[in-house]
């Protein structure tokens, strides 16, 4: 049988049988078919021998960590596969033994008085409003960064939610994550809470079968790079020199609520992050936060 043949058996299985995300399918098939493109195109399995495997992976290093590991995970289950489907194949990159050590990179993290400037921006933005559209545009811009960075949400996950979802008697939101996880955070404060009713007061029905809380003005649903955009706008607007995107509310949620010592496997939980390793970043994105606790806290200062 041919790489490619048996490619797409995989992937027919992967998306009739496995029904995984077509995202997921989307990046196996491309990671599948750049590592079938040094063979000839009527590659046979016999020739996914051990040389050409780690011929293979040297190729990689051009690429960034989390893109090395993506492509050596699906090209790893593409053969884990084929070695279930056919007796005489082996998955020989099990023997390979591959190490890769994640680079440590810290993310970009707004700081309380630069949060301030973005929100208080929103504020003037909406009393200097004139016409129906543009309040529109305007109260539902604040709905959506209040709620990015009063729950710490993907960007993906905010373009998701229903009406169903958002629950402001209760001031609870269900969110839908990765891997299809559910999980409840809820909207406490005044200051989240009030521009998510002003947003439902004004919003239109929407005509995404789906019915998405957040839509355009002419009722469609709203889309992430529409989010993308209204951030940079708000970053140059407010002289932000940091690239600031819609996930680095996500990174200062949980930085400032770290900064407040609240309990990490609660901000865990709120993030929906399914190891707490993911979360223990936050533990090092502020060096001047480390300067004050040594500086007030060491014991050295005591003796």
């Amino acid at each position: 049988m041919t790489i490619a043949t048996a490619s797409e058996e995989f992937l027919r299985h992967c998306r009739f049988e496995r029904k995984l995300d077509e995202k997921t399918i989307k990046a196996y098939r491309f990671d599948i078919r750049q590592f079938a493109e040094e063979l000839t195109a009527n590659a046979q399995l016999c020739d996914v021998t051990r040389d050409y495997l780690k011929k293979w992976i040297e190729s990689l290093s051009k690429y960034r960590y989390k893109t090395i590991k993506r492509k050596i995970a699906s090209v790893n289950a593409l053969m884990n596969y084929l070695e279930g489907e056919f007796e005489e194949f082996n998955n020989l990159l099990r023997s390979l033994h591959i190490r890769l050590k994640p680079p440590v990179r810290l993310p970009v993290v707004m700081t309380k008085d630069e949060m301030q400037r973005i929100v208080g921006r929103l504020d003037k933005v909406i009393t200097a409003t004139e016409s129906d559209r543009q309040k529109f545009l305007n109260v539902r811009n604040k709905a959506v960064i209040e709620l990015l960075f009063g729950s710490g949400m993907r960007i993906g996950e905010l373009c998701g939610l229903r009406n169903k979802d958002v629950d402001l008697q209760l001031g609870q939101v269900r969110i839908i994550g990765k891997g299809n996880k559910e999980r409840i955070v809820d909207i406490c404060l005044p200051a989240i809470l009030n521009p998510l009713r002003q947003w439902i007061k004004l919003r239109k029905s929407s005509e995404d079968p789906m019915d998405a809380f957040f839509t355009s003005h002419i009722g469609r649903k709203l889309g992430p790079q529409t989010i993308r955009a209204l951030v940079r706008q708000l970053t140059r607007e407010c002289k932000i020199e940091k690239h600031v995107t819609p996930h680095t509310f996500r990174h200062t949620f949980a930085t400032l609520l770290l900064e407040e010592n609240v309990d990490i496997s609660y901000i865990q939980h709120i993030l929906g992050h399914s190891s707490i390793s993911t979360t223990q970043i936050y533990l090092h994105v502020n060096p001047f936060r480390q300067r004050e606790i040594l500086m007030n806290h060491h014991p050295r200062s005591r003796m």
